[in-house]
Parts: structure tokens; sequence; C-alpha cells
């Protein structure tokens, strides 16, 4: 790998200066996508390696980040299982088949994993175009978040039927999350036998959960999950927006990295989790909407304080919304550049 930044943070070893990617860089607030995404839908961009891999270029020669990240989304699992899925234009995932009885859930497949070869194709042919310039990131949904769309049949403000399942027919819930959990694991470890250089865990409403039900219904599925990947020299990040609150439960499932939103100090998270786990973020995305010199000086702010840290990741605590102008994207990244320890 020419550039090594990345994979060395992520386990934890001193770097000169912080390695930058960023969620969701490969995404809306690039023109460059949209003449893409305007000449396919969404899932046929997905499902064809050579646009996937396309879209995962396009912020590795635009904007010079230090790992990719493949271009996929957190809900193929779903489909895969049997989920009728589709995306629709300012409304966003939908399942027209929504699992909500036990007859639903028993008819997920599990045994789906030739569904997502499309995925393992795109990965080889990003990384002969990445030609060991730099990582690339895989990754999958926990099932958590999975399961809520599921449930739901699209994205949803209170999760109200998820909850209910939780509470009302645990028993239930824990057989859909048991099913996710082993498809994801599988589904994980296709990424990795085709190459990805690191895996993230995306648990993107876990902070929707109380404490409780986090620890029941998120933690020992991504537990399992990173407990089973074949993850030798494979760094693994394990990321939820509710991560400010629930880093120290995170931290018992062993990931390398813990990826952090932006409601808490990041050198107090690192200094109370074990050893050897290193941090990822969490800039407030927010931020690169405000001038340069703020951006600029918001960045600088959260490199002193981390000065001297082993194993720090920048990143957002977020993704990067669609609105935010490209140039502040391109000009963060620089901030990041050209910062020395």
């Amino acid at each position: 790998m020419k550039n090594n930044l990345f994979l060395d943070a992520a386990f934890s070893k001193q770097t000169e200066r912080p390695p930058v990617w960023m969620m969701r860089q490969a995404g809306r607030f690039m023109p460059q996508y949209w003449e893409i995404k305007n000449k396919y839908s969404f899932l046929e961009m997905c499902k064809t390696p050579e646009i996937a891999a396309d879209v995962t270029m396009l912020p590795v020669d635009l904007l010079g980040i230090d790992a990719a990240i493949l271009f996929s989304d957190i809900l193929v699992t779903g489909e895969a299982m049997g989920g009728d899925l589709s995306f629709t234009q300012g409304v966003g995932p939908k399942f027209a088949n929504p699992v909500r009885t036990a007859k639903d859930v028993e008819a997920l497949n599990v045994d789906c994993l030739s569904e997502l070869q499309y995925v393992a194709d795109a990965i080889k042919v990003i990384q002969q175009r990445l030609n060991g310039s730099i990582p690339l990131i895989g990754f999958a949904g926990a099932p958590f978040t999975v399961m809520s769309y599921l449930v739901e049949g699209g994205s949803s403000k209170d999760f109200k039927l998820t909850k209910l399942m939780l509470h009302n027919q645990p028993e239930l819930a824990h057989q859909l999350l048991a099913k996710i959990a082993k498809v994801t694991a599988e589904y994980l470890n296709l990424q990795i036998a085709a190459g990805v250089n690191a895996i993230q865990v995306f648990d993107s409403w876990a902070l929707a959960l109380s404490w409780n039900d986090y620890q029941e219904f998120s933690h020992r599925y991504i537990q399992e999950i990173i407990a089973n990947l074949n993850r030798k020299d494979i760094p693994v990040i394990s990321f939820c927006k509710g991560s400010s609150v629930f880093a120290s439960i995170m931290a018992e499932a062993k990931p390398d990295v813990i990826s952090v939103d932006w409601n808490a100090d990041l050198l107090n998270i690192k200094n109370a989790l074990p050893a050897g786990i290193a941090v990822q973020g969490n800039l407030d995305p927010h931020i690169l909407y405000a001038d340069k010199a703020v951006i600029k000086a918001q960045i600088h702010k959260l490199f002193e304080r981390m000065r001297g840290t082993e194993g720090f990741i920048f990143n957002l605590g977020h993704g990067i919304m669609p609105d935010i102008p490209f140039d502040n994207v391109k000009y963060a990244i620089e901030v990041v550049k050209e910062f020395k320890y």
C-alpha cells in the first residue's frame, strides 16, 4: 500500500498526521456523482460493478482522501434476504413487503450470499483501479438498523413498529436479528475475500435505543458479527449514531476502531476506551457549511485536542449532507493533509 496512514491509525500506530476519509464521500454533494446518477437508478449503480467503481473512485480522484469506501448501501443485505427494495428520489429506501409477523421472518432467506456477488465483483474492479494506492473500506449495516428498515418498510422518525416488536415480541425480534447477523457476517467475509482492506459496521439508528435495549438488540449481534470475521490484518470499525453514549459497550465487541459522533469530546472517549482501540471522527458535518476560516479553525481545534494520541482517524460524526458545497469538503481535506504533528 503506497499510503498506509489509514491502516496504521486504525491499528493504533502513530502517524505523522491524522488520515482522512469522510462518510458519504462518494455522494450527492458532488456534481460528478449526479452526472452518473442521472443516467441510472441507485440500485443499478450499486449492482453494476463498473459503475460502483466509477462512483467509489470519485473522491479518490477529486478529493485525494486517504481511504476509499465501497459504493453500495446498507440495505443490500435486506434485499438479498427477500426484501422488495426500491429507492425513490426525495423519499429514500422502501421495502414493499415489510417484515412484521413470524411468517414474514420465517420467509427471509439466510442462504443468499450469491445474491450479493455483484459487491465482490465491484470490489475487484475498484482494487484494480486503486492499484495499491490507498486502502478500500468495505461495509455493512448493523442488524438493528437493517431490521428497522425491514419492519418499518422504510425510513422512520420514531421507529414505533420496530420498538413494538422489541418490546411485545422480543423472541421474534431476536429471530429476525439473528438471521440478519448471520447474513451480515457472511457478507462481510465475502467482501474481505474479494479484497477490501478494512470493514466498517454502520448502526445508523442505534441512538433510537435505550441503554438496555442497545445491549440486548444491537450490541450482542455486532459482537457476534465481529467475532465471526476473517479479520487478520483487516481493521474493523464500529460506527453508530449514539457512539458518544454507547462507546463503552461498543468496545466489548473488540473492534479496532470506534467511530464517534459529534456529541462527545473525542479525547475523553479515547481515554475511556481500552488500550489499542482507535477512534474515528468526530467533526460535526454542519461545520462544512461554514466559512473556510471556521472549517480550518474547527479542524485544528480537534487536532490540537488529539495531539500525541495514537490511533486517530479524522472523519465526520456522520455523513456529508447532500447540499454541502463541494469546495468546502475539498478544502477541509486539504486542511487535514497540510497538518503535521
